[in-house]
């Protein structure tokens, strides 16, 4: 893709983009994305469209339209329109054809083109923050739009045997029949329950987040032969992060995956190379 020009997208100045989700008030994504715009010496202006601050919220496909027609160059998505957004883009790219979810769209040419980059977020953080750490088996909580990419990730990163559990059955065999598809039928099996005892457990669901708070998983069966991770970010460190460390447990929080998809996504939108060490330095600067 052409490097971002604002002259191309028919703004002299601004690179204007969006996010579109539920319970979003928090996000630190507008933050990232406008200053490492910033970085590279045009100005952009992020804006969040939180259906749950909304009286009246329009439908998903009105709200995607409407900022492509005021000239928006493009949108994040968030839980819970990752799958539903599909059905309002022209072509997927390759990430998001692969798991069927999308968390970033480009409007280009009056084309919308959906992607994925919660994968490589998600397989990068996991990898840093997780090495060493036993994974022969891991627990999955959550078979929703993050649900696959985190899956994915982690068997890249060499889960040999991954329990999906998601209370909508229907959701979670889908999962299941797509990591079986993919890395071998063997590898991946959903579960009914939370029960048994694993190397590692995954949160991919929201439970935990400002908007969802509470525990996804029963704290009292934790211990420090364990790792934990959850791909929330706000608050920072979830009720289960701060229970996993208070257990002993290797844990990591969503900060690394966060960052890792806001960066692919910076590429998506300008055709511009993000610095990971930036965003990362933006987003942590926040805590304050």
């Amino acid at each position: 893709m052409t490097p971002f020009t604002a002259a191309a997208l028919g703004t002299p100045e601004t690179l204007t983009l969006g996010l579109i989700g539920d319970g979003i008030g928090l996000s630190r994504t507008p933050a990232m994305q406008e200053a490492e715009g910033a970085a590279h010496g045009f100005r952009t202006i992020y804006r969040l469209f939180d259906v749950a601050a909304m009286t009246s919220p329009p439908a998903l496909g009105d709200l995607v339209s409407a900022t492509e027609q005021c000239g928006y160059a493009g949108l994040n998505i968030t839980f819970p329109f990752k799958i539903a957004v599909r059905d309002h883009l022209h072509a997927l790219g390759p990430e998001a054809e692969m798991l069927g979810a999308v968390n970033t769209v480009v409007f280009r040419n009056a084309r919308r083109i959906g992607h994925n980059t919660d994968l490589g977020g998600f397989s990068d953080s996991f990898a840093t923050d997780m090495a060493g750490a036993e994974r022969t088996t891991v627990l999955q909580l959550g078979a929703g739009g993050a649900g696959l990419a985190v899956a994915f990730g982690l068997m890249q990163n060499g889960v040999e045997r991954l329990s999906v559990f998601d209370p909508h059955a229907e959701r979670a065999t889908s999962l299941v029949a797509a990591v079986g598809a993919r890395f071998g039928p063997d590898r991946v099996r959903r579960v009914e329950t939370i029960d048994g005892r694993y190397d590692g457990i995954v949160n991919a669901t929201p439970i935990g987040t400002a908007r969802h708070p509470g525990v996804p998983y029963p704290v009292e069966r934790l211990n420090d032969r364990m790792f934990v991770a959850d791909v929330n970010y706000f608050p920072l460190e979830t009720a289960l992060v701060l229970a996993a460390k208070a257990s002993g447990c290797r844990a990591m929080g969503g900060a690394g995956m966060a960052v890792g998809q806001a960066v692919r996504a910076f590429g998506h939108f300008t055709g511009l190379e993000a610095s990971p060490d930036r965003m990362m330095a933006t987003f942590l600067g926040l805590d304050g």
